[in-house]
């Protein structure tokens, strides 16, 4: 018995399901699309589905991930004890559990997504998937590996999107919705591989944050403001309420306020990995401001 536990808990491990922080920031970006459509607020059960699909496709971009680095792994501090890293699974297990989360997300468009939409949603699924499963080699070859997963998280607005209109025709909020998106997603990963610009350029693989250097706090920061100005672009296109601009002003002072700080010298490890928890917090409250901002009893 103990030992099932111990072998369940290495698979939720490689899922990275005991850190809910990297599930919460794909599913961010997907409650913005679902609550910047014109027919706002979604339906209760569509939002269920794409959470289980976001959960599912982000369990296999986790394993897919380690997979490929299985033999870096062991030689990066922040990583060595990872599932595939320390041996605790198998590789042959964690391509078991790659195959299960890819049928899961089948699942999740074929039977659980508006039948109206679910050509299209299959067609950006099929779409997405080399970029989730190619980037984790992509710091083998690209300087700016960072904006590969960029474009992966680009299909966690696109995605939803379709699901709940049929079609990819949003027209500007859309197009701004998707750029800030990659512009937020660029800015928390170059934040996430500065603490491993050590190990990293030790083993010989690349990241933005290396290839950025001393530039990197400002590009994120940039990023970061970007993003805060084309999400309220995209909301002011779509309407909202008053509250949603006081929380919104909340937010992006935030995000600057993150960006700013990454200007100190020495940061130790634990501050980068703060800092990514504060991207959840922050692309939350601006969620909260959507949802409360979209209301159609507010608006009325």
């Amino acid at each position: 018995m103990e030992s099932a536990l111990t072998q369940l808990q290495a698979w939720l491990a490689l899922l990275r399901w005991d850190k809910p922080s990297g599930r919460l920031i794909l599913l961010i970006p997907a409650g913005w699309s679902l609550w910047l459509l014109p027919a706002a607020p979604p339906p209760a059960a569509l939002v269920g589905w794409i959470v289980l699909g976001g959960l599912a496709v982000s369990g296999a971009g986790c394993v897919a991930n380690d997979l490929w680095d299985r033999r870096i792994d062991p030689q990066v501090e922040r990583t060595r004890t990872r599932p595939l890293a320390s041996g605790r699974v198998s590789v042959a297990g964690a391509l078991v559990l790659l195959l299960l989360c890819l049928c899961a997300a089948l699942a999740v468009v074929l039977w659980g997504l508006p039948a109206g939409s679910r050509g299209l949603c299959l067609a950006l699924a099929i779409a997405a998937l080399p970029p989730v499963l190619l980037y984790p080699s992509a710091k083998r070859w690209f300087g700016y590996p960072q904006a590969v997963l960029a474009l992966c998280w680009g299909f966690a607005v696109l995605i939803p999107w379709a699901a709940a209109s049929g079609a990819l025709q949003g027209g500007w909020p859309l197009a701004a919705l998707w750029l800030a998106t990659l512009l937020w997603t660029f800015g928390f990963d170059t934040v996430y591989a500065m603490s491993d610009r050590d190990d990293d350029a030790r083993v010989g693989v690349r990241s933005s944050a290396l290839s950025l250097g001393e530039r990197a706090p400002l590009v994120v920061t940039l990023c970061y403001g970007g993003a805060a100005l084309l999400l309220a672009w995209a909301a002011a296109l779509q309407g909202v309420t008053p509250l949603f601009w006081l929380l919104w002003l909340l937010a992006s002072a935030g995000w600057l306020r993150e960006g700013w700080r990454l200007r100190r010298p020495d940061l130790p490890r634990s501050a980068f990995a703060q800092h990514f928890r504060h991207q959840v917090w922050l692309g939350a409250l601006v969620l909260l401001a959507l949802v409360i901002g979209r209301s159609p009893t507010l608006l009325a």
